[in-house]
This record gives structure tokens, sequence and C-alpha cells, in this order.
């Protein structure tokens, strides 16, 4: 089963290299062998890829593989620092990860065997899929860009009107943080795969030991939902309130930034409203856009991931279930605030994936009618949704006490569906038995 999920990867990686090099953009698989060399676009996302494959290895083999990553990026840093080669476009460290990473697939295939090879090729197996999603949703966006020229917000801004226009209300607020409420959510909201890496080695704390994978966990989500939203957004292109409404970072100017390198786009937007004018809810249609911006809020998959943090943090400690609710709340926040979604976009990412999450839980014990049931319902909402945003936002717009009740209605079915499902599935802990009272001797 591995090898053919390699195999069917490396196949849409290679598919992928090719559609990109058809819009004259670097592949995934180019991304990725330039970093082996070239400052890498995320070093936090190599380490936590490194760190996703030492799960499998004893805590000698982990400190090791860290003090050879780290001294691998000193000596890169030293050799451009000789060099004069100044890194502007990119991270002065994650390229020892990325080589710690291969080391351990070649020592893996020449220094181990049997089942002992097998577990380490999945350890680096995995966290090579974790960098490889992130470079396949980066190739996605571009050719969204790219193949999709008209895009439908005035459609789905005319639709968020049933929610009272959330993304200008929080876009409002954030502003008024100013710059430390600014960076604290652009730290999380950039940061969404190493939080999630968080909870995976937690739930992965065992596979040094038991010398197995658990069956099921966050990483599976993860690229589950990071393989499928692209494909939405290719069906249902919305470049976001800022962009299209708004003037880009313009509205960031004088904020100092960590992490924000959002392009500026003010003149394809249709008028500079966001966040201070709500749109207007008259009739939408599709509107050119630029070739740069990717068309990927529809639906939100920073929501998508968030969601999918939560769920799998509700069996760890108190520690991690109160990261995955805070990861939640400041995600929610500025995917709306930063003016990167509408309000309608998070509502679809929600249901988008909670039926994924079910599916995957079904196919790990076996499909049965709930599952399906839950999943086939999921789907149902989840195209409900889209047709609405539409084919019917004006009206929508018009009775936004009917419309914006029923969303949040149909959206909390499915998470009481989901809920009350998985619950069934959990197995039940039988109590303790009691010892019986000894008789008293008379």
């Amino acid at each position: 089963m591995w090898a053919a999920a390699g195999v069917v990867t490396l196949g849409f990686l290679i598919v992928l290299e090719i559609a990109a090099r058809h819009y004259d953009l670097p592949g995934p698989i180019t991304r990725q062998v330039r970093e082996v060399v070239v400052a890498p676009k995320s070093g936090a996302l190599l380490y936590a890829g490194m760190a996703l494959m030492t799960v499998v290895l004893t805590w000698r083999e982990r400190f090791i593989a860290l003090g050879a990553a780290i001294g691998i990026d000193v000596v890169f840093q030293l050799v451009r620092w000789a060099a004069g080669i100044e890194v502007t476009d990119g991270h002065p460290f994650g390229n020892g990860a990325l080589w710690v990473l291969l080391g351990y697939g070649v020592i893996a295939l020449t220094r181990r065997t049997g089942a002992e090879r097998v577990l380490l090729l999945k350890g680096v197996g995995l966290g090579l899929l974790l960098i490889a999603g992130r470079k396949t949703g980066d190739t996605w966006l571009l050719i969204t860009s790219k193949a999709r020229p008209m895009v439908l917000d005035q459609y789905v801004a005319v639709a968020d009107h049933a929610l009272g226009n959330p993304s200008w209300l929080v876009g409002r607020f954030v502003m008024a943080t100013g710059a430390i409420g600014f960076n604290v959510l652009d730290l999380v909201y950039g940061q969404l795969a190493v939080a999630a890496v968080l909870v995976a080695l937690y739930q992965l704390r065992n596979v040094a030991a038991e010398r197995r994978f658990p069956r099921h966990h966050l990483v599976r989500t993860f690229l589950v939902i990071g393989l499928l939203g692209p494909g939405i957004y290719m069906i249902f292109p919305v470049v976001g309130p800022i962009f299209a409404y708004g003037t880009g970072t313009e509205h960031w100017d004088g904020i100092s930034l960590w992490w924000s390198d959002a392009p500026r786009t003010e003149h394809w937007a249709l008028a500079n409203l966001w966040p201070d004018i709500p749109p207007p809810a008259d009739a939408p249609q599709p509107m050119p856009f630029d070739g740069i911006t990717p068309r990927n809020c529809m639906p939100s998959l920073h929501t998508a991931w968030a969601v999918a943090i939560f769920i799998h943090s509700r069996k760890g400690p108190r520690a991690l279930r109160f990261a995955g609710t805070f990861w939640l709340i400041a995600t929610l926040t500025a995917t709306l605030g930063f003016g990167y979604h509408y309000g309608v976009d998070l509502v679809a990412g929600v249901v988008f994936t909670l039926t994924i999450e079910a599916g995957l839980r079904s196919l790990e014990r076996g499909w049965d009618r709930s599952g399906t049931l839950l999943v086939s319902y999921g789907a149902a909402v989840f195209t409900a949704f889209l047709v609405s945003y539409r084919f019917l936002p004006t009206e929508m717009a018009a009775r936004p006490w009917v419309s914006g009740p029923l969303l949040i209605l149909a959206m909390a079915s499915v998470i009481y569906g989901y809920v009350r499902t998985v619950n069934r599935w959990e197995p039940k802990t039988a109590p303790a038995p009691q010892p019986e009272p000894r008789p008293e001797l008379v």
C-alpha cells in the first residue's frame, strides 16, 4: 500500500510539474530540488518535516539528526557569507533538515533491512510528503491564477451579506489592534503547518517503541485537504476581499510586518471598500483579475486545516487541547481580519474538513452505513453551499435573517452528525470491576 501510494504521489507530482511548465512556472519537483542548495522558502517547514521523520528514531538518533541539520545549516550560511550571497528571497536555515531527511532515506536503503528499513522509509516518506504537500500547494495556487482569469468574488461578497459581512467587521477590529495584533495573528496564520506537526508528533509519539504507525493521524487529513482543496479553487475561483475590494497589502502600510508578502493588486480591485464600506448587494457578475493572485478562497483551507488541528488535539493533554483551540480561533480571526476570506468561505471550509475527516476515519475502520451517510451528507451540504453562493447570492442578501441562520444551521448539522457518529465509533471502556465486600466474621 505504501509503495502504491508513493507511485501515485510521484505520478501526481510529475503531472503537476508538466502543467506548471505549460505556464512557464517552476513545478513542485523543481522547487524542492532547488532547496537542496538555495535558501529555502520555509525553513521551519523543512525542520517540521524532519521532526516527523524522527518519530521512527531513538532519542540518541534524534539528537544526532538535529545536530547534523544545524551543523549543515551553519556551513551553508558560512559559505553564503564567504561568497557574498545575501539571502533576500528565503530563509537562512532549512537546507540542513532537508539534507538529513534525504540522508536517512539513503541509510534506509543501504544500511537497514526488513521491517527496520520499511519503518525508516515510512518516516522519511512522511516528512517528505509534508514538504511536497506545501510545494504542491504553492504550484496549484500559481496555476489557478493563470488558468482562471475570471473570478467570482462579486457572487461571494453578495452572498456574504447573509452573514453580516464578517470580513469587514473583523477587518476593522484587526486594524484597530495595530502592529501587535496583526503580527501575532500573522504568525499564527503563516505557521499553521508547524502547529499541525506539533499535534502529529503527539499522535505519533509511540511509533519508535511500537515500530508501527497508527492507521489514522493528522498528517493524512492535512495532505488530503491540500490535495482536494485546490481542485475546488479551479471550479470556484475567488481572490478574497482585500484584493477584489481593497488595495492588497496597502492596508498594512506603516505596520511592521513579520511574515506577510501578499502581492499588491489594487489596480485590479473592483472598488476600494474593504474594510470600511460593505460591498453593494446588487447583481453580481464574473470579473477579470490579475495573473499572479491565487484564487484560493473557496473553501478556506486555512479554516479547514485549523479545524483538523482542533479535532485531532481533542485527545491530547490539556495544554495541547488549549493550543488547538487557540489556533482555531486565531486562524478564523486572521482569515477574516486580513481580508483573505469571506465569511461564507469559512462556513464551507468547516463542512469540507468534517467530510474529509469522516471519509478518512471510515476508510480506517471500514465503511458502514453511518460513515457512508455522514460523508454523503457532508458532500451534499458542501455542494449546496457552492451552488447557492453562485446562483442565489442576491436572494441570500435580500433575506439575511433567513439565509444566514440556514447557512449556520446547515454547518451545525454536519458538526452534530460528525460528533454523534464518531462518538458511536469510539470503543466503549467498561468500568473497572469493583472487589466484592468481604463478609464480616461473626
